[in-house]
């Protein structure tokens, strides 16, 4: 039998979810209401980093016009970003929850660098998904991911509320997904069901550790574990969205691999094309 899911997740203490205002107006915010149900869940303290992206002033006197329209928008950030973290607060005491908020201007590079080491000390940091194929956002992701040394859940939108009753595991018997799973171990163990998925045909996997032999070390954790392998249909991370339905998840949980910016655009990626379109939250760990 899974642990009770409170007990389970009892592990997480702290927990950080980034949200950046750019100003388009369409920002979604998924990841503070997972995080906020999550931290009611757990009795974890929550920080809501609600930064501004700070736009730079151009020089020279004659551009001082240009300068005024541009310090007006940062003020507008500023004050967006603070209102969002306030109802934040507001929302965390209402549902009980310890809560602590940061409201940070800055420019785009020193942005990624805050919520990066500001990652570094919580046990998991939550971001929004970008439906977007292109969107700066990514970096703040790859940041945290590879950066800060601890493990990252991307939402996407519509994903508002925790629940992670059944939970996909994206293996390929490599380090990335050993340490990816034993990340989300809090999250297999309150688990109703777990599915180790390997993908067949996508690379070769005939030296790597199968997951039938990965089974039995999470179900000495307590986890309620089986195997399945899927022959690759399109790409893998196709294959995995569809087992993801099948099996019925709520959460996937992979390891991440970093690759240059153009292979990745021209080659593709599974974690690339997971973070545009995956149906469920997504729990990475590099």
């Amino acid at each position: 039998m899974p642990n009770p899911p409170s007990a389970a997740l009892a592990g997480l203490r702290d927990i950080l979810v980034g949200l950046t205002e750019e100003g388009r107006g369409d920002e979604t915010a998924s990841a503070l209401g997972f995080a906020l149900s999550l931290a009611g869940l757990t009795g974890a303290h929550l920080t809501v980093q609600s930064a501004a992206r700070r736009l730079t002033l151009v020089g020279g006197s004659g551009w001082g016009f240009v300068n005024d329209l541009v310090a007006q928008e940062n003020r507008r950030l500023s004050a967006r970003a603070r209102a969002i973290a306030e109802r934040a607060a507001t929302e965390a005491s209402l549902e009980g929850v310890t809560c602590s908020i940061e409201v940070p201007a800055l420019a785009y590079p020193e942005l990624v660098g805050r919520l990066t080491a500001r990652a570094r000390l919580a046990d998991l940091t939550l971001l929004d998904a970008e439906a977007r194929e292109v969107d700066l956002d990514r970096d703040l992701i790859d940041g945290v991911l590879f950066g800060s040394g601890r493990p990252l859940l991307v939402v996407p939108p519509g994903c508002d509320a925790f629940s992670a009753r059944r939970i996909v595991v994206a293996w390929d018997g490599s380090a990335q997904a050993a340490r990816a799973a034993n990340d989300a171990l809090p999250f297999l163990r309150a688990a109703e069901a777990v599915e180790i998925v390997s993908v067949v045909g996508e690379k070769d996997l005939s030296t790597s550790v199968a997951g039938v032999e990965f089974a039995p070390h999470l179900a000495r954790h307590g986890v309620n574990v089986s195997v399945t392998n899927v022959p690759v249909a399109g790409d893998a991370a196709e294959t995995l969205r569809r087992q993801v339905g099948l099996f019925g998840a709520e959460m996937l949980v992979m390891g991440a691999y970093r690759h240059s910016r153009l292979k990745e655009w021209f080659l593709g990626g599974v974690t690339h094309a997971l973070l545009s379109r995956s149906p469920v939250p997504l729990f990475l760990a590099h």
